[in-house]
């Protein structure tokens, strides 16, 4: 991809979508980038951008921003664990998807890279390492948001095979780093956890990828990735005790030391969860994510870094980077950074993808 190439975006306020919209703009790109009236930019780019006000609803608007581009990436989705009315999560990602891929077609786009999520992804036991071989079931998946990726991301394989859809899947794990705004469900862990307010965990693990590695992956897709091809993108497995000990230690805090079984979580989530429904604001603690903390949710990015080159820095980077910036940017400002004790375990970290 060239300086010049004229290239669609959607989700270029969010977590994820801005770190891609930055790596396109350092390219030389002119991006389209479809954003909602009162979204947030002040912290995107302006030089090199075209912002278009719309909605992935609004199939006009879509038109319009789309109209002209040689490449297309569909990076928006609506991220929440919780949601006061859940049908908007189905209809914003799986008739979303929908509009934007025909519409992309429509407008003669030579390839198109979409986002769909690990969420998607099936495992046939608790602790396996899940890779793109197998497509969840969305009548078995939990809460509105893994169905409406799996939904999503079958709408968009089906067009692939059926109506000639020029599109790279790509399965992004989950981004941490700077500038979280939001911030992402796994911001927030984070921050709270960096502001020590959490004090227990569930034996639990997730897999973590700087978000800069996630743009850099979407890029790669685009050159490299085969049409049809489902690609994760993600970094190193983590334990969550292993993370929560780690952020601790990063914010000169002690780290939670309690150890509870995740059914115990889940009376806690269901307050949450009521109290989310007066204040409007989504709760940290939801019934569906405490549901999922049964499975540890490993990954394996192997065809990704085979095919694609991918190659993510050790998983102490993204998060010495999102506690940084939560710092810099006010959200941690009572918490005073320690010594970044985890970089001396970089290089064992970059050895081994399992961190325990």
């Amino acid at each position: 991809m060239h300086a010049g190439t004229t290239v669609f975006i959607t989700g270029a306020t969010g977590f994820l979508g801005s770190a891609l919209l930055r790596q396109l703009v350092r390219r030389g790109c002119v991006v389209n980038a479809l954003v909602r009236r009162n979204s947030r930019r002040d912290q995107l780019p302006e030089n090199g951008v075209r912002y278009f006000e719309g909605d992935l609803l609004d199939r006009s608007s879509v038109a319009r921003a789309v109209a002209g581009s040689r490449y297309a990436f569909h990076v928006a989705a609506d991220y929440r664990l919780w949601a006061l009315t859940p049908r908007e999560t189905r209809v914003t990602n799986v008739e979303g998807a929908r509009i934007v891929m025909q519409e992309a077609m429509r407008a003669g786009v030579e390839r198109v890279v979409y986002t769909s999520s690990v969420a998607t992804l099936g495992r046939s036991g608790r602790d396996d390492i899940a890779d793109e071989s197998i497509l969840a079931n969305e009548e078995q998946a939990i809460g509105a948001y893994k169905r409406s990726k799996i939904a999503a991301e079958r709408l968009v394989l089906e067009m692939i095979e059926h109506e000639g859809l020029p599109a790279v899947v790509v399965n992004p794990s989950t981004p941490v780093g700077p500038r979280d705004i939001r911030p992402t469900p796994t911001g927030r862990l984070v921050l709270e956890a960096a502001a020590g307010r959490i004090p227990a965990f569930v034996d639990t693990g997730l897999n973590l990828l700087h978000v800069e590695d996630a743009a850099m992956g979407h890029l790669a897709a685009l050159e490299r990735g085969k049409i049809g091809e489902r690609y994760i993108l993600g970094g190193q497995n983590v334990l969550l005790s292993r993370l929560l000990h780690d952020i601790a230690e990063m914010t000169g805090r002690r780290g939670p030391w309690f150890r509870m079984p995740w059914y115990s979580a889940l009376p806690i989530a269901c307050g949450a969860e009521a109290l989310a429904c007066f204040t409007r604001r989504e709760p940290l603690a939801t019934i569906a994510g405490v549901r999922m903390a049964r499975q540890r949710m490993f990954f394996t990015s192997a065809k990704a870094e085979r095919e694609l080159g991918l190659r993510p820095r050790p998983y102490s980077e993204a998060l010495r980077d999102a506690v940084g910036w939560f710092r810099a940017a006010g959200y941690l400002s009572d918490a005073p950074l320690a010594r970044l004790s985890l970089e001396r375990n970089a290089s064992r970290e970059a050895k081994s993808r399992q961190i325990f």
